[in-house]
């Protein structure tokens, strides 16, 4: 890993030039302070796993835009911690996310060299460049 950690274990780290502000156009964003490598892993968090009927619960609450499918069949759904809920979407994002189902973690991880000052996003399809219609109205 190339950036120095702010907080590390087993189960959670999150690169210490991450910062929350507004995005002007969607809101709450995730920014970087400092450059950053591309294919550095820039954050890993912990996820509270709920099984399909949480989830099919929480599918009829504001927290459906938050959660992630989880599970080889996505049944299940998962809320993360740390900043993984605050990345934004984009079609061509500059950082992608896996989930490692065994450890019940995400971690996030630039697929390009990033700037200072700029907004970080994932793709909500799962690969940093999918195309496929999000449900909801995307502002690029």
């Amino acid at each position: 890993m190339r950036c120095k950690l702010l907080y590390y274990s087993h189960y959670c780290m999150i690169n210490p030039s991450l910062y929350i502000d507004i995005s002007e156009k969607k809101g709450k964003a995730v920014f970087t302070s400092a450059f950053i490598h591309k294919q550095s892993v820039i954050e890993i968090a912990p996820v509270i796993v709920m099984n399909e009927s949480e989830r099919e619960f929480l599918d009829k609450t504001l927290l459906h835009d938050y959660i992630f499918e989880w599970g080889e069949d996505k049944k299940k759904c998962c809320m993360a911690l740390g900043n993984i809920p605050i990345y934004n979407h984009s079609y061509t994002s500059n950082c992608e996310y896996f989930m490692d189902f065994e450890e019940e973690q995400i971690f996030v991880k630039t697929v390009r060299d990033i700037q200072p000052g700029e907004e970080l996003t994932i793709n909500y399809n799962g690969d940093w460049n999918n195309a496929e219609k999000v449900w909801f109205e995307v502002t690029e």
